[in-house]
């Protein structure tokens, strides 16, 4: 059972990127929207040529509806690696978080008050775990990767529905009792910065 209580921080694991066992970029789409995103992104091309790929009881208006093949060009403003096509990136593999959540359970148990996998309700997945009287703010998640720009613009979905189906690039949450002391940013010299009740200090 979670032990998520006010005052703790949310970590949030990126879905999407280039881990080290990894060959390619990682789209960052996982096993659990990719039917959602399959539909919403390919068009009515595959289910007249791959019937086998779908359930054919399903109603037409909901099947392959969006206007894309897979080998249409699939560009990631958020990465400088070169372009490739959608079907690579609706194809990248669920990222697995299995060795670093093994390592973090193994030696700091005790200090971790929740874990949320955000699949199977995207960034809401979380309602299910936290008690009546806590409110969970989530103001700084990743940019959003290019995958699920393109299912929200193919299939008109707005910002709510994209949350409550999809992680949005971001699908494990670790809830830990900490605080954040601080940030990094871009400086023409490298210094640090310390801020107290009554002074800034400047090295």
């Amino acid at each position: 059972m979670a032990k998520i209580r006010p005052g703790d921080v949310i970590v949030g694991l990126a879905s999407y990127g280039k881990a080290t066992y990894e060959n390619d970029y990682n789209s960052g789409i996982g096993s659990n929207g990719l039917t959602s995103a399959r539909h919403d992104l390919l068009n009515k091309f595959y289910a007249k040529n791959y019937k086998e790929s779908y359930d054919n009881n399903l109603p037409k208006d909901v099947v392959y509806i969006g206007k894309h093949k897979l080998t249409d060009a699939f560009g990631r403003s958020f990465s400088n690696d070169a372009a490739e096509d959608l079907g690579k990136a609706l194809l990248s593999p669920s990222k697995t978080y299995a060795p670093l959540i093994k390592n973090l359970l193994e030696n700091n148990f005790n200090k971790i008050n929740g874990l949320i996998h955000c699949s199977g309700g995207g960034q809401t997945k979380c309602l299910k775990y936290i008690p009546e009287n806590v409110r969970v703010i989530k103001d700084n998640l990743f940019e959003v990767p290019g995958i699920f720009k393109k299912i929200q613009e193919a299939s008109g979905a707005d910002d709510r529905e994209m949350y409550q189906v999809f992680n949005m690039g971001c699908r494990m949450e670790i809830y830990i009792e900490a605080q954040v002391i601080g940030r990094v940013k871009e400086s023409n010299k490298k210094d640090l910065v310390i801020k107290t009740n009554n002074s800034e200090l400047i090295f």
